[in-house]
C-alpha cells in the first residue's frame, strides 16, 4: 500500500513515475525549507533567550526604573513568529508564553524592588536634611566639601615634584674648608655626642639607651596631583584649632572645629576682614591680636614657586618658569627679571627657590636644572654657578653671615657650599637604607648659622652640625611626607609642615636629656588645614608661625598655646610658598598656583 493513500492505485507509466519523483522532491525542498526556516527561528529564540538572561541579571544590578516601552519592547521580542510551520508552532508558542510569563513575572518584581528601595533613600534623605536643619538651628554650621585638587600638572605645583628613582648615591663626600669648616674624623657607630648648642648634660656610659625611632612607611611614590591618596588623619586628640601632642593642655582638649569649617556669614563683624578678593576670619576662641591687608598683588605668567625677602625686607623675590622678578616692596615696582637664556634646557624650567645675601647684592636660585646660580642683582648676571646635585634643587638658603649657601634636592643630599670659592664644602647625605624615598623637600639654617634642618620625603626632619656635617638628630612624628622646615628665632626650635595637613614643633636637644618623661622632641601639633601643609615660615619675633596650604589658605599660629589667631584665603589656588619678611614693617608674602604673588601687612590689634 502507498503511502500517499490519497491517492488511487493506478498501474504506474513511466510519466507517472517521473510525476511521482517530481512530487517527492518538491514535498523533500519543502520540508528542507521549512527546516531551514525552523533552525532560524531556533536560533533566534536561542539569541533572545539569552538576551533576555542577560538583562534580567544586568537589571538586578542596577535596577533600572521600568517603563511600559520597555515592557512592551520585551514582549514583542519573544512574541512567536508566523513563518515556522504549523507542525511546531504550537511548542513555541507555548513555550514563547510561558517565558514571557516568568519575565513578565520578573519584570513586576523588579519594580516592586526599585519602589521598596526609592522609599528607603527617600526616607533617608528626609532624616538627613531633619538633622541638617536642627544643625543649621543650632548655629553650628555645616562640613564644606573638600577642597578642589590640583587641574593641570602644573597649575599649582607644591614646591618638590614627585619622588623620582634616583641613582645609587656614590660614597659620602665630607669635603673640608680648613679656614672655616673644620672637619672631624671617621663618625663612630655609636649615639653623635652632646650639641654644643644645648646645655644639656653628657651622656654617661651607664646611661639606658634611648627606644629606637619608630620606623614608617615609605613616603607615596607620587605626589599630587599626582598624588593622590588621601593622607592619613591628623593623630589622636589632633583638634583643628588645638594641639595634636598625647597630652593637650586642658584649654585646648574641647576645641573642635577649624576655621576653614566656618561659615564666613556666621562670624561676627569684628572677627573678620574683606578684601575685593580676599577674606580673613579670625578666632573666635581666642582674643584678637592682629589686624591684616593686602599692600600688593604681582601678577605672573606662570605659576609662582617660591617668595622670599631681603634681609632688609625693602624687596621680594618670586621665582617662576624660567626667570626670577625682583620687586620693591614699598612701591610694589618691578626692579628686575632674573633670567638665563643660555640654560639648554627646553621646555619648562621652574624655579624652585630663591634666597638673598645678607647684604642684598646677590640672590642665589635653585632650578630644575640642578644647578644653583648666584645672581649679581645689580648687574643682573649670574655671578657663580653651583653643581653638584644629581637631581632637581628644590630648596636653598643663605647663611645669615653670607658665607655659605645651603641647597636640598631630590637626590636625597643637602650640600653644604662655599659660594665665593665655587665649591662644596658637606655633602649630607640620608643613608638609601632609611627610607625609600628620602629626597630632601626643605632646607633651613638656624638664627646662628650652627645648625642645618632639612625635611624629606620620607617624613622625617633631620638636624645636622653645620661645621662638621655631622647628624644630631633625627625628628620622627609626621605622618606623609615633609615639605618645609623653618628654625624659630631662638636657634633650638625649630617648625616643620607636612602632607599629613599638621603642623609640629620641635624642641632640639631633647634626646640628651636625664628626664625620661621629656625626651619627646615635638612640643605641638597644629591641626587645622584641609589639605597639604605646603610651606611655613616664622615671624622674626618669634611670636608667630605661618602656613601656606593646598586648601588655598594662609593661617598665623600662636606658638605658645597651639592656636590659631586667623585664617586668610587670598587666593584661588594652592599656595605654594608663604615668606615673612626680617627687615621693621611687619610684612608677608604669599606665592601661589594661581600666577600670583601678594605681599600683606599684619600689625597688632
Amino acid at each position: 500500500m502507498s503511502v500517499y493513500n490519497h491517492r488511487p492505485m493506478v498501474p504506474p507509466t513511466q510519466s507517472r513515475l517521473v510525476e511521482l519523483l517530481d512530487a517527492v522532491r518538491a514535498e523533500f525542498d519543502q520540508i528542507a525549507q521549512d527546516a531551514i526556516i525552523c533552525k532560524t527561528q531556533r536560533d533566534e529564540y536561542e539569541h533572545k533567550s539569552m538576551l533576555y538572561r542577560k538583562v534580567k541579571i544586568r537589571s538586578k544590578k542596577t535596577r533600572p526604573q521600568l517603563l511600559p516601552s520597555t515592557l512592551a519592547c520585551s514582549l514583542f521580542l519573544l512574541a512567536p513568529a508566523p513563518c515556522l510551520p504549523y507542525s511546531h508552532r504550537a511548542f513555541v508558542v507555548n513555550s514563547q508564553i510561558q517565558e514571557m510569563s516568568l519575565f513578565q513575572q520578573t519584570l513586576m518584581d523588579m519594580e516592586r524592588t526599585q519602589h521598596m528601595i526609592k522609599k528607603q533613600y527617600e526616607e533617608e534623605i528626609a532624616r538627613l536634611r531633619q538633622q541638617l536643619e536642627q544643625i543649621q538651628h543650632s548655629g553650628a554650621p555645616p562640613a564644606p566639601p573638600p577642597a578642589s585638587g590640583y587641574g593641570t600638572p602644573y597649575a599649582q605645583p607644591p614646591p618638590p615634584p614627585p619622588p623620582l628613582s634616583h641613582p645609587q648615591p656614590q660614597q659620602s663626600m665630607m669635603e673640608s674648608n680648613p679656614h672655616r669648616y673644620p672637619t672631624s674624623g671617621p663618625m663612630p657607630n655609636g649615639p653623635p655626642p652632646t650639641p654644643r648648642y644645648m646645655n644639656a648634660p653628657p651622656q654617661h656610659p651607664g646611661t639606658p639607651p634611648l627606644p629606637p625611632s619608630q620606623i614608617v612607611s615609605p613616603a607615596r611614590a607620587s605626589m599630587p596631583p599626582a598624588a593622590a591618596a588621601k593622607p592619613p588623619p591628623p593623630p589622636p586628640g589632633a583638634g583643628p584649632l588645638g594641639v595634636g601632642s598625647g597630652n593637650p593642655p586642658p584649654s585646648l582638649s574641647g576645641i573642635s572645629r577649624g576655621l576653614g569649617d566656618m561659615d564666613p556669614e556666621a562670624v561676627p563683624p569684628s572677627y573678620k576682614i574683606e578684601g575685593p578678593d580676599w577674606f580673613a576670619l579670625f578666632n573666635p576662641k581666642v582674643p584678637r591680636n592682629l589686624k591684616l591687608d593686602l599692600l600688593c598683588t604681582f601678577d605672573h605668567d606662570s605659576v609662582v614657586c617660591c617668595v622670599k625677602f631681603s634681609v632688609d625686607g625693602r624687596y621680594l623675590a618670586a621665582g617662576c618658569n624660567k626667570a626670577t622678578y625682583i620687586y620693591d616692596t614699598s612701591s610694589g615696582s618691578r626692579i628686575a627679571i632674573l633670567q638665563d637664556d643660555n640654560t639648554g634646557h627646553d621646555g619648562d624650567l621652574y624655579i624652585r627657590s630663591v634666597s638673598f645675601s645678607p647684604d642684598g647684592r646677590h640672590l642665589a636660585t635653585g632650578a630644575e636644572d640642578k644647578q644653583i646660580r648666584v645672581w649679581d642683582i645689580q648687574a643682573k648676571r649670574i655671578r657663580r654657578v653651583l653643581q653638584g646635585h644629581e637631581e632637581d634643587i628644590y630648596s636653598l638658603e643663605f647663611s645669615h653671615d653670607g658665607s655659605f649657601i645651603v641647597s636640598g634636592s631630590g637626590d636625597r643630599t643637602a650640600r653644604i657650599w662655599n659660594w665665593e670659592d665655587n665649591r662644596c664644602v658637606h655633602t649630607l647625605r640620608i643613608p638609601e637604607h632609611d627610607q625609600k624615598d628620602p629626597g630632601v623637600t626643605s632646607v633651613a639654617i638656624s638664627r646662628d648659622d650652627q645648625l642645618i634642618a632639612a625635611g624629606s620625603l620620607d617624613k622625617v626632619v633631620r638636624v645636622w652640625d653645620v661645621q662638621t656635617g655631622r647628624l644630631l638628630e633625627r625628628l620622627d612624628g609626621h605622618k606623609d611626607s615633609v615639605y618645609s622646615v623653618a628654625f624659630m628665632p631662638d636657634s633650638k626650635t625649630l617648625v616643620s609642615g607636612s602632607l599629613d595637613k599638621t603642623l609640629r614643633l620641635w624642641q632640639l636637644g631633647t634626646m640628651y636629656s636625664n628626664d625620661r618623661n621629656n625626651r619627646n622632641p615635638c612640643k605641638t601639633v597644629f591641626s587645622g588645614h584641609k589639605d597639604f601643609v605646603l610651606s611655613v615660615a616664622t615671624t622674626p619675633d618669634g611670636k608667630w608661625i605661618v602656613s601656606g596650604s593646598k586648601d588655598r589658605g594662609v593661617q598665623f599660629w600662636d606658638p605658645r598655646t597651639g592656636q590659631t589667631q586667623f585664617m586668610l584665603q587670598g587666593h584661588k589656588n594652592s599656595v605654594i610658598s608663604v615668606a615673612t619678611s626680617p627687615g621693621r614693617r611687619p610684612l608677608f608674602a604669599t606665592g601661589s598656583g594661581d600666577n600670583r604673588a601678594r605681599i600683606w601687612i599684619y600689625e597688632p590689634y
